[in-house]
């Protein structure tokens, strides 16, 4: 049987940290899914189709991964694309009290539902997109953060 592995997030934008996960996740699954999430709710800096577009360019040169947008819960996509483990990467112990209580709360909607914590490596622990968001704000350098497909198109986008 496929194992197949759903990397839900808003990935807005997707940074090296995001990649280092997907790459990792590779290693242990079949197929990697990203899942996008609308999150209206968070007020992206990126549209869907945007943050879509910068994780094809990102993972263009990778075999078993795809990407896909959703706005339902996370359990009902998984169980859409028969993936029973969910990928939730991890920078430091304040997100594992986080990820924890949601893992938590995924697998009393589907006890079917497995979460898989990965860690980036060290280079990329302190990664996130908001930092990304606020860099991008005031154009403070941020090609050390996100993969170069990305820092391509956040550049013909500013």
């Amino acid at each position: 049987m496929k194992r197949t592995a759903l990397y839900p997030g808003t990935f807005d934008p997707i940074t090296n940290g995001h990649f280092d996960v997907i790459k990792r996740a590779l290693k242990l699954f079949d197929e990697v899914i990203i899942a996008v999430a609308t999150s209206q709710d968070k007020k992206p800096m990126f549209t869907l189709d945007e943050r879509t577009h910068m994780i094809n360019k990102t993972i263009e040169n990778l075999k078993n991964v795809r990407v896909v947008s959703f706005n339902n819960l996370t359990v009902d996509l998984a169980k859409i694309h028969n993936a029973t483990t969910l990928i939730r990467g991890l920078r430091s112990a304040s997100d594992f009290e986080y990820e924890l209580q949601l893992s938590y709360l995924n697998n009393s909607l589907d006890e079917e539902i497995e979460t898989v914590f990965l860690m980036p490596t060290l280079q990329h622990a302190f990664v996130s997109s908001s930092f990304v968001r606020n860099l991008l704000k005031f154009n403070g350098k941020t090609e050390h953060l996100v993969p170069k497909a990305v820092e391509n198109i956040i550049g013909r986008k500013n």
